[in-house]
């Protein structure tokens, strides 16, 4: 296995921190001691020491010095902090993954020196059940090796895939930013549901699962998805009635738009994570 005998520090216990510790532990990709995670919180220490086993402390220098391969999950705001409080642990024997969107790997590398191995990445929130979807670019001191234990990582979560650093502002307006678009859809179809006298706990789990249940079919299938909705939309049927109704009010333009509205913020914090 790419991560065997592997040290793993994450910097940051959130959401994602605590995702990746899950699912690595859950794939048997790393034992609990191999694994130290950081936050300020005592309490959160505590939960994820009890909970996962792992090691835990609030001094990210010392996590970071002993580790192999070194996580920064923490928010894009703090990451300029982190970085001065950790950079005299981090040398070019460490490999660096970042999961902070929009903070190019410039940025990081000035901060943490020249010659360190970097891959970016960018997760989403669905990694916190294991169908997460990352991206992963890497750094230009980074080596294949490198990029197969970052792609053996966040396969624990889920699907991951390797891009250019510069096509990681496209990913985080689609994947990155897409579930909450896809949140919104949900609860419009189970509003939908509402409004035709379905009780709301069965109009949220039918649309829950329809979601989920088509994009299911989209992967397995490998078929367009304009040949799936063309296979439920008979001739004069109720599906081509509601699509036409979705073509009225521009819902494949919102969606288009709100892919571009997002890369666009993402370039916007970028520029200024480079400055």
């Amino acid at each position: 296995m790419a991560l065997r005998k592997k040290k793993l520090a994450i910097l940051g216990s959130g959401n994602m921190g605590e995702a990746l510790v899950k699912g690595l532990l859950r794939a048997g990709k790393l034992p609990p001691e191999s694994l130290v995670c950081t936050d300020p919180r005592a309490e959160r220490r505590e939960e994820l020491r009890q909970r996962y086993g792992v090691q835990v402390t609030a001094d990210n220098r010392a996590a970071a010095g002993g580790a192999d391969l070194v996580v920064l999950a923490v928010k894009p705001q703090v990451m300029d902090a982190l970085l001065d409080e950790i950079a005299s642990a981090i040398d070019a024997k460490k490999l660096v993954i970042s999961i902070a969107a929009g903070v190019p790997i410039a940025a990081i590398a000035r901060k943490l020196g020249a010659g360190v191995r970097i891959v970016r990445t960018m997760p989403n929130t669905p990694a916190l059940v294991g169908a997460g979807a990352t991206a992963l670019a890497r750094g230009p001191h980074a080596t294949e090796q490198d990029l197969e234990q970052a792609l053996s990582l966040f396969e624990a979560v889920g699907v991951a895939v390797v891009v250019e650093e510069h096509h990681l502002d496209a990913v985080t307006g689609l994947s990155g930013s897409g579930p909450a678009f896809v949140f919104m859809a949900i609860e419009a179809l189970a509003d939908g549901g509402v409004k035709v006298g379905l009780a709301r706990p069965v109009a949220m789990a039918l649309a829950a699962q329809a979601v989920m249940g088509s994009a299911k079919l989209v992967l397995e299938t490998g078929e367009h998805p304009g040949r799936l909705k063309d296979q439920v939309t008979s001739p004069g049927g109720t599906s081509i009635a509601g699509v036409h109704a979705l073509e009225q009010h521009g819902f494949r333009a919102a969606l288009i738009a709100a892919v571009e509205a997002a890369t666009r913020r993402s370039k916007e914090l970028g520029e200024l994570a480079s400055r």
